[in-house]
């Protein structure tokens, strides 16, 4: 068998697959998100580590199964949330400042001005934003006392939630990342594959404290014996998005998928490295062997997190499936329309200062427009990635294939294949973030083979453009409208 650890923003994860690429057992808990003010996101990092040390050993009991079933161990992450922590104690410093959180927007202003936002665009495929890791490491740095002295004396780490997670898992034996998730530290040179010294001087931010860079492929190193029962092999890691994208056998130039998380992100395997003009992400897909593979992607900050803000804040649905339910139960949107940009917005539009917006609101409009228009801002925020990333790569997608939590939603698979007009592929496996990680430690440990991957990869769903085409246009036209007044809202 193989054990994914899937760390997420939300929740934390472990699945078991066996050889067939089924899934034999899983657990999953949530943890608690913490917003000390308005746009700061935090998680606490030993939560983290604690909640999915749990998973892990709870998806062994729950397959009836020991340490010593599992050939290698594939761990895959929310990507740019940032943790610092001491060499000697083992403990973090302060809280993970999430991929979420906005505080350090000030800090991309500054490098803004001083002419920086160029450099970072060609040498880490980046955009300035507060988004990315550099910028929080700095603030760490500047605002935790005494973590300066200590980072310049060689006593703290960084790492992103893989690294954190591999640091634990090991007892501080190895402090390692992967190509894809330096790739989104806003730190790494994407040309030369090293961290780049420049951005370390002007953020201030010692070489030392960094993590070793290898395949996502790789013999990483051993669990402690005592987390799961004996040493287990960790031989896989990569950003969730880039393991989606290989989960989902995106192995060749051009093809394409969309993951439905808490936030909702493109991505198209490009192969070698590609620039864009329309406000994407160049990012490292996967380095294996000698081979680096580029890919484009393109970030929406809010998806199912506005699903959870009508469960949670709102209060107006139950659970995530009853929002299908509530949308369907409308002839159309009522002409109201949900721009989620509780986190400012991402491609193409990258506007920190964005603000969430209902817009349409007359006495008719009742909760189950809320929950439609919710819906329906995930697609109509794919499709603008879309349109951008068709630009970039100059090629126009017949098939898009999705999955995360939400491709679970029928009423939204098939706005969304409405919306794009294209054909839009649920796999049968839904969890590929869980399933990229896997196929990584097994490619690396002879588990699978390159052909195995490959081989039978079918849909058990397929969604195709039902909705008439004037009415899509226009609901598209009013979406447009409504982003444009959501955008600068916070002077």
């Amino acid at each position: 068998m193989i054990l994914a650890l899937d760390q997420g923003t939300s929740s934390s994860r472990a699945i078991i697959f066996n050889k067939n690429k089924q899934i034999v057992a899983s657990a999953q808990l949530e943890f608690t998100q913490i917003y000390p003010q308005t746009a700061w996101v935090e998680h606490n990092p030993r939560e983290i580590w604690n909640s999915q040390l749990t998973v892990a050993q709870q998806a062994l009991k729950n397959a009836n199964l020991i340490a010593a079933d599992i050939a290698a161990i594939g761990i895959t992450n929310q990507r740019e949330t940032t943790i610092v922590w001491d060499k000697t104690t083992g403990e973090a410093i302060y809280n993970a400042i999430v991929w979420q959180d906005r505080r350090t927007a000030d800090i991309c202003e500054r490098l803004r001005a001083e002419g920086w936002e160029e450099y970072i665009r060609e040498n880490t495929g980046l955009v300035l934003d507060a988004y990315f890791s550099a910028t929080k490491i700095s603030w760490i740095l500047e605002n935790v006392t005494g973590a300066r002295a200590k980072a310049e004396a060689g006593e703290l780490c960084f790492g992103t939630v893989d690294s954190w997670l591999l640091y634990k898992l090991t007892n501080g034996v190895v402090h390692s990342t992967d190509y894809s998730n330096a790739s989104r530290t806003m730190l790494f040179n994407i040309n030369t594959l090293t961290w780049d010294e420049k951005l370390l001087n002007v953020l201030n931010i010692p070489k030392n404290m960094l993590p070793s860079v290898q395949n996502n492929a790789h013999n990483f190193g051993h669990t402690a014996p005592e987390h799961l029962g004996a040493a287990v092999k960790i031989a896989g890691m990569a950003g969730d998005q880039q393991a989606a994208l290989f989960g989902q056998g995106c192995y060749e130039r051009g093809q394409a998928k969309n993951t439905y998380g808490t936030g909702c992100f493109m991505l198209m395997n490009t192969d070698e490295l590609k620039h864009s003009k329309n406000g994407l992400i160049s990012t490292i897909a996967w380095r294996i062997g000698d081979k680096t593979t580029y890919a484009l992607e393109g970030s929406v900050f809010i998806a199912g997190a506005a699903i959870q803000w009508l469960r949670d804040g709102l209060q107006i649905i139950n659970n995530a499936a009853q929002s299908a339910q509530m949308a369907r139960s409308l002839p159309d949107n009522g002409g109201v329309y949900l721009v989620p940009a509780f986190a400012g917005l991402a491609a193409p539009y990258w506007d920190m200062y964005a603000r969430g917006a209902i817009f349409g609101l007359t006495r008719g409009t009742t909760s189950a427009h809320l929950v439609r228009a919710a819906l329906e801002s995930l697609a109509y925020q794919t499709k603008d990635v879309l349109m951008a990333m068709a630009q970039d790569a100059d090629t126009e997608l017949a098939c898009l294939r999705a999955d995360g939590g939400a491709s679970a939603n029928e009423f939204l698979m098939q706005w969304q294949a409405d919306v794009l007009r294209c054909t839009v592929e649920v796999p049968p496996v839904v969890e590929t973030t869980a399933l990229g990680a896997a196929y990584l430690a097994g490619l690396q440990v002879g588990f699978w083979n390159w052909d195995e991957l490959k081989a039978n990869f079918s849909h058990f769903q397929t969604y195709q453009p039902q909705n008439n085409l004037d009415t899509v246009e226009k609901c598209y036209h009013y979406w447009q409208k409504a982003v444009k007044r959501s955008l600068q809202w916070i002077d």
